[in-house]
């Protein structure tokens, strides 16, 4: 069985000993990257300084929702991801040897994307990695931030093969993961719950006919007390999650005899397999207070965390990239005022609460605390197969999707009677129009304006999907409807038949011209 081999990437001078560069992404992850990226494609010049020379090791985040594949197909990299990785809308549950229920993530059809797509991490930073490279991003590599002064211009201390280098940034953008540097620099911490429960992460190397599912057991008879999570990923790897309690010493625990028992008593005494990649964790649900800090941002795990069940951690990150680069290209080049950029916070604050209470939520009822609580998920789960209203108590990740911005500053609240779905805030959904998909055709560079049969208004770009039932369904559109969406995808605002004023109204409010 062969391993990943990972790429050397070569590193580049900046040339001199003090330089300077309009905006500074640190950390080269699949956020920082796809910043990059987002910012490349707006025509903004952008510096990314990591302080490796390769990918992540190990297969990190693995599951990528739709939401994701959705931003990554703007970004000009899904169909590399797709094409390497395992795509999948369904999961089970099961408690002990018994399956609960299953479930189908995706069940409407005409959706240019899965639910999900599994792929190591490293594959999809190789993927941004090439992207960012033919845009023309500079990224840095063997660039490790030392020191950063936010004094005036913030102002960064490099050591890099050539010495130390200063940095001068109008703009500086802390993707540099949960250890971040820039959030130790500035003396920042979290606030939040830390887990004290440990789990084992072991990437095996096999071949199994295991359908290409999301697999969850409490309490399994191979694995009594605990839990255990699997899911299959691209180049025959499995990633295994077990469940090894508060008390379990972490360094016993990653010893290879110790994983293979565990994984012998899973898969069976005759199943072939190799140890790609073992990791024993606790995990936190926690958050800056604030994302913003001057010419300061942080994004992904610099600015939140949460515990792996429902796989929110790399999609939320990507999702802030979203909300982030649209913003800070309009302020770069004089299209909005810079307080847009308060709204980042205003939206990706409470996103980040929201995935905290979902990921605490499933902690709790994966590793209850007391005998009480341990009662009642195994009620639960008893319950679960044979009525539905247990279904909904059963808690092994609520999986990721794209957060709604109710509260959104940048918003215009409806004024025209409409179904809840897609209200102002939301991610805008997918539909096919003719013979292409509708997302590719909103946001991007611009503000666009979805239509259903309605005329133009102020100049805006727009699309016609009058002719799509299942766009007018998902819509709840009728003839004359509208949709202004942002450059993310998000919609702004909607109306059964806007005037020019309402639409000028509301694209100025969407880009802070106006409150």
């Amino acid at each position: 069985m062969g391993r990943y081999q990972p790429p050397i990437y070569v590193y580049r001078s900046l040339g001199a000993s003090r330089v300077g560069r309009r905006v500074v992404v640190v950390g080269a992850g699949p956020v920082g990257l796809a910043l990059a990226i987002d910012l490349r494609l707006r025509g903004i010049d952008v510096a990314l300084i990591d302080e490796d020379d390769t990918v992540s090791t190990g297969s990190r985040a693995i599951c990528w929702a739709k939401r994701s594949l959705e931003i990554f197909d703007r970004l000009g990299v899904a169909r590399p991801i797709v094409e390497r990785g395992i795509t999948w809308n369904t999961g089970k549950v099961f408690h002990r040897d018994r399956l609960v229920y299953g479930f189908n993530l995706l069940p409407e059809t005409d959706h240019a994307f899965p639910a999900f797509v599994n792929l190591q991490q490293y594959h999809v930073e190789e993927a941004l990695v090439a992207r960012a490279d033919a845009l023309g991003a500079e990224v840095l590599w063997n660039h490790r931030l030392t020191g950063l002064d936010l004094r005036g211009q913030p102002t960064l201390t490099v050591d890099t093969p050539d010495g130390e280098v200063t940095i001068e940034a109008d703009w500086v953008l802390a993707c540099d993961g949960a250890k971040s540097q820039v959030r130790r620099l500035m003396g920042l911490d979290f606030r939040g719950q830390v887990f004290e429960d440990r789990f084992l992460i072991a990437d095996v190397h096999m071949q199994a006919e295991f359908p290409t599912e999301r697999w969850f057991w409490f309490d399994p008879p191979f694995h009594p007390g605990g839990s255990a999570l699997l899911h299959r990923q691209a180049d025959d790897i499995w990633r295994i999650d077990l469940q090894l309690g508060r008390d379990a010493d972490p360094v016993e625990e990653r010893k290879p005899e110790r994983v293979v028992s565990r994984l012998r008593a899973m898969l069976g005494p005759d199943r072939r397999f190799e140890l790609a990649w073992v990791s024993v964790y606790t995990f936190q649900c926690r958050r800056l207070e604030r994302f913003r800090h001057g010419r300061v941002f942080f994004l992904g795990d610099a600015a939140h965390q949460v515990s792996p069940f429902g796989a929110r951690g790399g999609n939320s990150g990507i999702q802030d990239a979203d909300n982030l680069g649209w913003k800070l290209a309009l302020v770069l080049k004089g299209a909005a005022p810079e307080h847009l950029l308060d709204s980042y916070d205003a939206e990706r604050g409470p996103a980040a609460d929201e995935n905290i209470l979902h990921s605490t939520r499933s902690t709790d009822f994966i590793t209850p605390r007391s005998e009480a609580s341990r009662r009642f998920r195994d009620a639960a789960l008893s319950l679960a197969g044979d009525h539905g209203f247990a279904r909904a108590l059963v808690n092994s990740g609520r999986l990721s999707v794209a957060s709604v911005y109710r509260n959104s500053p940048l918003s215009t609240p409806d004024v025209d009677a409409f179904p809840e779905r897609l209200c102002p805030g939301s991610a805008a959904a997918d539909a096919r129009v003719g013979d292409e998909w509708l997302l590719p055709r909103l946001g991007g560079d611009d503000f666009t304006l979805l239509r259903f049969g309605s005329e133009d208004s102020e100049g805006i770009p727009s699309v016609d999907a009058l002719g799509s039932s299942v766009a007018r369904d998902r819509y709840g559109a009728e003839s004359g409807t509208a949709y202004l969406i942002r450059p993310d995808q998000h919609v702004a605002a909607r109306w059964r038949r806007p005037t020019r004023e309402q639409v000028a109204d509301a694209l100025a409010r969407a880009t802070a011209r106006v409150s």
